[in-house]
């Protein structure tokens, strides 16, 4: 039996004052890892959750800035009641999903944010673990990937993301954003660090900034924001094979 044409997109609760690019601003959700992918889900016929650790979201300054928020996207999100802001901002709390198996896809949207709360969000990381272990996909963008500090296969007790491919946002674009002093001064792991700490092997494209993603069996993760709508797709063909 094909898992539910459902998928959940988990979003950070997490918000903090960085520097970026010199200027001291509020991360938060990157909203276009999560519009995009809401999106190409929607198209594709899935019915389309959101859940948090904590049930609340802060936008990300730098999301909301003309290069990354334009045209129909803007107009989405200004929309207070579009199905997409009506649902982001009413999604219930991680914990309040009791069966992640009822999802057949989980997509994990990102922001720096995503850096502080995701190794330790407990029950997004449940649902992730969930969905894999009933056949499901699970997928990931930008920062997503901090969500697998800690997420376990129930088959084999190891990491999910253990000897496999990912990738991620990179340490070179953190250094080029000039948010690095500011993360280390919070103690966050980069992606490419929770990957060789669990095993995995990440890779990335050459421009920091390219649409890029890997596809190793259902794990699937993009590199950036400018990838989370390929990886959506590339989610969704994943999901149609299975």
């Amino acid at each position: 039996m094909s898992p539910p044409r459902r998928a959940l997109i988990a979003v950070t609760s997490a918000h903090a004052t960085l520097n970026v690019f010199d200027s001291k601003e509020t991360t938060g959700l990157f909203i276009s890892e999560a519009l995009h992918p809401y999106r190409v889900l929607t198209a594709a016929g899935f019915e389309v959750d959101f859940a948090s650790e904590l049930g609340t979201y802060t936008p990300d300054w730098l999301s909301q800035q003309p290069d990354f928020l334009h045209g129909e996207d803007l107009a989405i999100w200004q929309d207070t009641g579009s199905e997409f802001r009506r649902k982001l901002d009413g999604m219930p709390k991680a914990a309040d999903v009791a069966d992640g198996a009822k999802y057949g896809l989980f997509y994990a949207s990102a922001g720096h944010a995503a850096l502080i709360d995701y190794p330790t969000a407990t029950n997004l990381q449940r649902i992730a673990a969930q969905v894999w272990a009933a056949g499901g996909v699970v997928a990931s963008v930008c920062h997503g990937p901090a969500l697998f500090a800690n997420v376990v296969d129930p088959a084999t007790g190891e990491p999910l993301i253990k000897g496999k491919r990912i990738t991620g946002f990179t340490t070179e674009a953190e250094i080029t954003m000039k948010v690095m002093d500011d993360l280390r001064g919070l103690h966050l792991e980069m992606v490419d660090e929770v990957a060789a700490r669990l095993g995995a092997k990440y890779e990335r494209a050459q421009g920091i900034w390219d649409d890029f993603h890997i596809v190793d069996g259902r794990l699937v993760s993009g590199q950036n924001p400018q990838s989370a709508t390929s990886t959506a797709k590339a989610a969704v063909e994943v999901f149609e094979k299975l």
